[in-house]
């Protein structure tokens, strides 16, 4: 059952950041509220309140919001028009479909003097003879009523036979009063069968959910023979035929006739929680434990796993002799949350943490051999060792030297140079070496 909350109120309250005390406007319908509270107190200066399809049973803790214009408590459990009278500024009052026998409350409304609206069709009252003419007789302030428009002859025919009218609804009322007090005790012997059966189960079920004989029950010879404690099997069975007494009570509840009161509403939603609660036991029942994630066998060797589905290629470069892993991750992601683990066989990349890894292998394939003498072969493994030594030299490092990239330029004094001489090419054909002629300079 629903409770009217803080938090409640502020998930409401969104369009007015949240903040509850300069709230106007509030929509609680359809939150299963059983009891109308501490509104009055949280939110004084509310204008338009939705309570519409729950379960109160009472108007009540409301009288304080003198600003309040537009009340709506239709489809409630609610019997009585009463404490509004607080409510000064209400224009518009909203209580179909409930369960208000006693006509005579709308009384209450008198000091209401800006009340232009009432709405009471779907009510037991509006069944009774003279009922409108009651209504326009009480509370002459009243413009609409039911959503017809209320005319000024109308008015005046009330007026004029509301003495006979209220006899006539006052002995309806009485009627009606009789029957619903039949009505509650019948309610209240259905819930005491119902807990005395909800406590014969209890007893004859384990807290395991299991059912086990009862020990004051004489047993035959066979079964004295077996134990008192029931085979897997014997049990399995029984909780089959279990389900199938519940789905058969469930078609029963849903079929059988019942009447239009307040009792019987909250009947029906005991009967939905209660299938929601054996739902939700049923389900963490079927929920197993998974078991823990193999990543690497036992002979060492790695197994790709790709939670994420993330596309990713593997190449293996031969040339530069590196495996390159290319990796599409979620766009606009922050690298911050990319762990990269690099092993000799395998790469693991975490992304985000939560939503998973992705492990790949990087096992070299080996290709075919030729044979070779046990000489040559003895080189190729010197090769081969060499080749896969790692390089920790760090003048030999391929990083650039960032700081060294550019250097200052040093001011020198310029200096006339000697220009080189031009030594002609021999091999020139045409070329004739004259001693006469300068070497030039």
């Amino acid at each position: 059952m629903g409770r009217i909350t803080e938090d409640l109120i502020r998930r409401n309250a969104e369009h007015n950041d949240c903040v509850i005390f300069s709230l106007e406007e509030l929509s609680l319908h359809q939150q299963e509220i059983e009891r109308l509270e501490h509104i009055d107190k949280w939110c004084r200066d509310l204008k338009i309140l939705y309570l519409q399809n729950n379960l109160i049973g009472k108007i009540e803790n409301v009288s304080k919001l003198k600003k309040l214009e537009y009340l709506n408590l239709a489809l409630n459990n609610i019997e009585k028009i009463e404490n509004l009278e607080g409510c000064e500024g209400l224009t518009k009052l909203d209580l179909t479909v409930n369960f208000i026998g006693e006509l005579s409350s709308v009384k209450t409304l008198q000091g209401n003097i800006h009340l232009k609206e009432l709405f009471l069709m779907g009510n037991p009252c509006a069944d009774f003879d003279g009922y409108r003419q009651f209504v326009l007789a009480t509370l002459q302030q009243l413009k609409w009523l039911d959503g017809k428009e209320i005319e000024r002859s109308e008015r005046i025919r009330a007026l004029q036979n509301f003495a006979a009218v209220e006899q006539k609804i006052r002995e309806q009322e009485k009627a009606y009063c009789l029957k619903r007090a039949k009505d509650k005790e019948e309610a209240q012997r259905k819930l005491k069968e119902e807990e005395n059966k909800s406590k014969m189960e209890r007893n004859h079920t384990g807290s395991d959910g299991h059912w086990y004989t009862d020990i004051s029950t004489p047993l035959s010879p066979s079964e004295d023979s077996k134990g008192y404690i029931q085979a897997p099997e014997t049990q399995e069975g029984q909780c089959k035929e279990k389900k199938l007494d519940d789905r058969e009570d469930d078609l029963e509840f849903w079929n059988k006739p019942s009447l239009y009161t307040p009792e019987s509403r909250l009947e029906t939603l005991r009967h939905m929680e209660k299938q929601r609660r054996d739902q939700e036991r049923l389900s963490e029942k079927k929920k197993k434990v998974k078991p823990p994630r193999m990543l690497v066998t036992e002979d060492g060797r790695a197994l790709n796993v790709n939670e994420p589905k993330l596309d990713f290629t593997l190449k293996d470069d031969e040339k530069r002799n590196q495996i390159v892993l290319d990796l599409a991750v979620y766009r606009y992601m922050d690298t911050s949350l990319i762990d990269v683990d690099v092993q000799p066989t395998y790469v693991r990349v975490m992304v985000k943490g939560k939503v998973g890894e992705v492990i790949i292998g990087c096992q070299r394939t080996s290709k075919p051999v030729k044979s070779m003498p046990d000489s040559s072969r003895g080189q190729t493994s010197q090769r081969s060792q060499q080749m896969e030594r790692l390089e920790v030299d760090p003048s030999k490092r391929s990083i650039p030297d960032v700081a060294n990239i550019v250097r200052e330029k040093k001011h020198t004094p310029r200096r006339v140079r000697a220009e080189p001489k031009i030594i002609p090419s021999e091999e020139e054909p045409d070329f004739e070496d004259n001693p006469e002629v300068p070497p030039l300079i």
